[in-house]
């Protein structure tokens, strides 16, 4: 297992400078990461910095609340992919999730799913923290059947991170032929093996670095 294949190098704080955001970027290249995740006004710097790198730039869409309406997510989404992102991490409507109004929420994602094309995969972040166990499978049926490629725990700025027995209920749920991605709160080998052994294809932390020097030393 290539562990170092699993990870988003994310760098999201607000406070984040281009300065950080290219040491972000050299540390996906010496490391080998699957992508760097960035918010969507960095996606530019980050194909900068990145060059020809086989390192993939996903992009935070409607962060970190997913109340922004659905026209401005897909101008998001279209800007970021023109900007040179290739994954696209969407937050979920929450409060409609929670209203069922499974109508909009299903809308919402798929015209984000349009947005992308096959230009980028989506990733619909849940916020699982903020969920009931039957609002989780709930947000997890509506995503696959608007046509997202991975559900995602997480911000990592709100409620509870990534937790094991979340990855099983959305593994459960949406079976083997759709992602999974872990996020939030991951800052150690065990946690991020894990959230592997329940079932995530992609680990979104910022602690990839000292996950990856903890397991070099390991090995």
């Amino acid at each position: 297992m290539r562990i170092e294949k699993y990870f988003d190098h994310t760098l999201l704080k607000p406070e984040a400078k281009a300065s950080d955001i290219k040491k972000l970027c050299q540390e996906a290249k010496d490391y080998g990461f699957y992508a760097v995740c960035v918010n969507s006004s960095y996606v530019g710097k980050a194909k900068e910095y990145l060059g020809d790198f086989d390192v993939k730039i996903a992009s935070v869409i409607g962060f970190p609340l997913g109340a922004s309406d659905t026209e401005t997510k897909v101008f998001e989404t279209r800007n970021a992919i023109k900007n040179g992102a290739t994954e696209i991490d969407m937050v979920i409507n929450i409060g409609y999730l929670k209203d069922r109004d499974i109508a909009y929420v299903q809308q919402d994602i798929h015209s984000v799913v349009r947005a992308c094309g096959d230009k980028a995969l989506l990733k619909v972040i849940l916020e699982t923290g903020l969920l009931s166990e039957e609002e989780i499978i709930l947000a997890c049926q509506v995503a696959k059947e608007a046509g997202a490629d991975f559900v995602k725990t997480s911000t990592g700025f709100l409620g509870e991170g990534a937790k094991v027995e979340h990855i099983k209920l959305m593994r459960e749920t949406v079976g083997e032929n759709m992602q999974i991605k872990a996020s939030g709160g991951i800052r150690d080998l065990k946690k991020a093996l894990s959230l592997i052994e329940a079932g995530a294809n992609r680990i979104g932390a910022s602690a990839t670095v000292s996950i990856m020097e903890e397991y070099k030393n390991r090995i």
